[in-house]
């Protein structure tokens, strides 16, 4: 047998890794920027259904936009993954710890949005914060803006709506972990807190485990995470852009702007029906924009959007074992009314 080449192997493997990631952007690029014309042609060239059409409308909706946000996800997570990389849980609770409220919020709410961070480890990440010295309302900072302004968010809400609407979202949703995470820190709720989150105690020094990755780690974890991400989202997205397939093609303008509510009621009737509603980005954003294309105002659609992916009753259900009822409660209300004035600002400048 051949040792040398068993050995030379791996080296030749890492060596010809970026010439297979830059081939792979190359396929990327010419596959979003085709995407468009690929379904024009397939659906209204070999179909042969008419664009004008309710069926033929529906059609071209869903596989156009299926394509390119599933494009858009598998490129965006890939390297917001890989930036992600550089900042470890160990080095963000570091980071928070001894910080004070106001400045601690806006630092917390930063980092809340590059960390690692998914709704089943918000029991642990509470728990370590809190343990770790960093004060309750900058935890919640932390905790209220990782789902909030997440990358699927941010991908999709880019493809859809552009890059003003995409850095509105962003500051709104930052501003709303930062104000909400000082109000609830304000209001004293240590006592809401079950006690054995302050009883737990750090043992030894955290280990960074983000300084020991290697380049092909790195990339490893980014198709890593872009599978998982995928696979775990699909039926959220295809149910999300058939919703809004089906009302791209077959409910009128007219519909909409007759039974939507708008003005005043709207957003409140927006956020009052996301709360309780469990989705995500991947399953919302679609009937989002299909929404916003009949007519409803981008505040109203957004603060819809915000209320599921802030509020989602998975994550309360898994916050209850760290907090008593009245600071979920509490915690609920306070986002909530963030995202109502955040709703009813955009209503304003868009």
């Amino acid at each position: 047998m051949n040792t040398s080449a068993l050995v030379e192997h791996p080296v030749r493997s890492s060596a010809r890794r970026p010439l297979l990631l830059a081939g792979a952007a190359v396929l990327w690029i010419v596959a979003y920027r085709v995407n468009l014309r690929w379904w024009d042609w397939v659906v209204y060239d070999v179909a042969g259904l008419d664009p004008d059409t309710r069926l033929g409308s529906a059609v071209h909706f869903f596989l156009y936009d299926t394509t390119k946000i599933a494009l858009l996800l598998t490129g965006v997570i890939f390297v917001v993954t890989i930036a992600r990389s550089f900042m470890s849980v160990e080095r963000t609770r570091a980071l928070l710890g001894g910080r004070r409220e106001g400045v601690g919020n806006v630092v917390a709410a930063g980092l809340g949005v590059v960390t690692p961070f998914c709704s089943c480890s918000a029991v642990p990440a509470f728990i370590g914060f809190v343990a770790a010295g960093v004060p309750l309302g900058v935890t919640m900072s932390f905790l209220i803006a990782s789902p909030l302004v997440n990358e699927i968010a941010i991908v999709m809400l880019l493809g859809l709506f552009g890059w003003k609407i995409t850095v509105l979202y962003i500051v709104g949703g930052t501003t709303i972990a930062v104000v909400a995470g000082y109000v609830l820190g304000r209001l004293r709720l240590e006592k809401w807190v079950e006690p054995f989150v302050f009883e737990t105690r750090l043992h030894g020094e955290p280990i960074d485990s983000s300084a020991q990755l290697t380049w092909d780690d790195r990339i490893d974890m980014g198709i890593e995470e872009v599978r998982t991400i995928l696979l775990k989202i699909w039926p959220y997205l295809l149910v999300g852009i058939g919703l809004g397939a089906a009302i791209h093609g077959w409910v009128p303008e007219q519909w909409i702007a007759d039974h939507a509510t708008s003005g005043l009621w709207g957003v409140l009737v927006a956020v009052g029906l996301g709360v309780p509603l469990y989705s995500n980005a991947a399953g919302i954003l679609p009937l989002v924009e299909t929404l916003h294309d009949k007519g409803l105002p981008m505040g109203t659609v957004l603060a819809f959007m915000m209320s599921v992916v802030a509020l989602s009753m998975p994550e309360m259900v898994l916050l209850r074992r760290v907090l008593k009822k009245p600071l979920i409660v509490t915690y609920v209300a306070v986002v909530a009314t963030g995202i109502l004035a955040i709703g009813y600002l955009f209503n304003l400048v868009l």
